[in-house]
C-alpha cells in the first residue's frame, strides 16, 4: 500500500492551509467519547504518526472526553510543528453521565475557548466551530457575533460553524469571514449536497464530520463492489469519493489505531475511475 504524501491542501487563508486528509481526534477519548482512552500511549503514538506523515490539519473540541483528546494533544506534539493546524469547537458541555448538552450563552463561549486555549497551550486558536442545535430555522447571530469579538480580541484566528443551514451559514458570514463548515455528510448521507457546493463556490472549506458513518459504520453494497474492483477498502473508497466529490472538501477520519490511520491516509492516493464516481453518485 502506498503512503501518502499529503501534498494535497487547501489554502482557506495566508495562514491556514491545511491537508485536504486530515484527523480528528474524538476516537482517542474512551468509548461513546467519555473518559480516558483505553490505550493512552497508542493514542499519543497515532498523532505523532500522523503528524509525522504530513497531517497539518487536526480537528478536537474540549468536550470530547471531556478534555481527554485536547490533554492528549498537548502531550504529544506539544511544542506544536509550526505548519500544525488545530481546529476545535464550541458550544457544548458534557454531563457527568456522558450527556451531550448544548450550551451556546455567551459565558459558556467565552469559558469553552479560554478552556482550550489552556489546554492545548495555545495563545489563540487556529479555527473555532459554532457547534449549534440541528434547528435549520434558528439565528445563530448572537452566539456567532461572540466568537467574533473573541476573533477580534486575538484569541480566535479564524472562524466555522457546525450542524448548520445554508441560511445560518450566510447569516454568519454577514457577521464575520467563515473559513469552514461542519456537517454531517458522507457518501450516504447526502441531504447537504446543495451546501457542499456553495462552499465550494465560495471557497470555504467543507469538513463532514461522520465521514465514514460514524458510530453506524457505512453500509453499501455498491460501495463494497466498487471498492473490490479498484483494490481498496470500502473505507478507502468512500474517503476518495469525498475528496473527489467538492475541492474544498476537508477530511478528518479518526481513530485510535496507527494501522487504521494508515490506511485512511492512504485514501487521499486513491483516485477513483470516471465509472466507479458514476456508481458511487447513484447510491
Amino acid at each position: 500500500m502506498t503512503t501518502s504524501v499529503l501534498s494535497d491542501r487547501l489554502a482557506l487563508a495566508d495562514d491556514l492551509v491545511l491537508t485536504r486528509m486530515g484527523f480528528g481526534a474524538m476516537q482517542l477519548a474512551g468509548p461513546h467519547v467519555f473518559g480516558p482512552p483505553r490505550d493512552r500511549d497508542e493514542a499519543i503514538a497515532v498523532l505523532r504518526e500522523a503528524v509525522d506523515r504530513g497531517v497539518t490539519h487536526i480537528d478536537t473540541a474540549d468536550f470530547y472526553g471531556p478534555f481527554v483528546t485536547n490533554e492528549i494533544l498537548r502531550e504529544a506534539l506539544h511544542p506544536y510543528p509550526e505548519d500544525l493546524r488545530i481546529v476545535t469547537k464550541v458550544g457544548c458541555r458534557r454531563g457527568d453521565d456522558g450527556s451531550w448538552n448544548l450550551d451556546t450563552s455567551r459565558e459558556e463561549l467565552v469559558r469553552e475557548v479560554h478552556e482550550n486555549l489552556d489546554r492545548l497551550g495555545l495563545d489563540a486558536l487556529d479555527v473555532v466551530n459554532l457547534r449549534v442545535a440541528d434547528d435549520p430555522d434558528a439565528s445563530i447571530a448572537e452566539p456567532f457575533g461572540v466568537l467574533a469579538e473573541l476573533r477580534e480580541q486575538g484569541l480566535v484566528r479564524h472562524l466555522g460553524v457546525s450542524t448548520v443551514s445554508a441560511a445560518q451559514v450566510e447569516e454568519a458570514r454577514a457577521i464575520a469571514p467563515v473559513v469552514t463548515v461542519q456537517n454531517h455528510y458522507n457518501l450516504v448521507h447526502r441531504a447537504g449536497d446543495a451546501l457542499v457546493d456553495t462552499c465550494a463556490a465560495a471557497g470555504i472549506g467543507f469538513t463532514p464530520y461522520f465521514p465514514l458513518g460514524g458510530f453506524t459504520p457505512l453500509q453499501s453494497e455498491v460501495l463494497e463492489g466498487v471498492a473490490a474492483r479498484i483494490g481498496a477498502t470500502p473505507q478507502q473508497t468512500a474517503l476518495a469519493w469525498l475528496l473527489q466529490r467538492s475541492p474544498t472538501m476537508l477530511l478528518i477520519p479518526g481513530t485510535s489505531s496507527r494501522a487504521h490511520l494508515r490506511e485512511n491516509l492512504a485514501a487521499a492516493d486513491l483516485v477513483l475511475p470516471p465509472d466507479a464516481v458514476a456508481e458511487l453518485d447513484a447510491i
